[in-house]
């Protein structure tokens, strides 16, 4: 076995991904204070050919050279936009008939491997601040609650960690 060469991956260009058909997901950052987790973000979603990303609250935005370091360009390919509040945004959407889910651990919420996305709908799908979580406003007006099943001690993980992991299986069952 050989690992691939740089060329060998089959990259598409920048032009190439915005004109791509996108995965029919958005992706929601409600006040993410590490630059680091939003570059990470950026990168997962280019990766997966996500439609969109909001960057709410106190989320940073590019250009930022916190963000580039994780990002390696990705803010380039992936549409943007801030939004002040998450709240307002997730009304908005959700009267564009998308579908929004609190990536967060609350009372009846459905585990991500028991979750089928509605097939010929757009999904939203909301992360929160590291230490907080989602704000409580936003998980009570979402559509419903996602969780990461985890079976160790802490039961926290990384909003980028989350995120891959939620992408990745939301693409699978789309």
């Amino acid at each position: 076995m050989r690992k691939l060469k740089n060329n060998e991956l089959g990259r598409i260009s920048v032009d190439e991904f915005k004109q791509a058909k996108k995965t029919p997901l958005i992706v929601v950052l409600d006040n993410i204070r590490s630059l680091n987790n939003v570059g990470s973000v950026f990168r997962t979603s280019d990766a997966f050919l996500i439609e969109k990303i909001y960057l709410c609250g106190i989320t940073a935005t590019p250009p930022n050279k916190e963000i580039h370091k994780t990002a390696l360009g990705a803010t380039e390919s992936v549409e943007w936009e801030y939004v002040e509040d998450t709240l307002t945004l997730i009304e908005k959407l959700q009267k564009e008939n998308i579908k929004v889910y609190a990536i967060e651990q609350a009372e009846n919420s459905t585990m991500l491997n028991n979750f089928s996305p509605e097939s010929n709908k757009k999904h939203a799908i909301v992360f929160g601040n590291e230490v907080k979580g989602v704000q409580q406003e936003v998980v009570s007006k979402s559509d419903g609650c996602i969780e990461i099943p985890q079976l160790g001690t802490k039961h926290s993980l990384n909003i980028s960690v989350s995120c891959g992991v939620v992408l990745w299986d939301l693409l699978n069952k789309l």
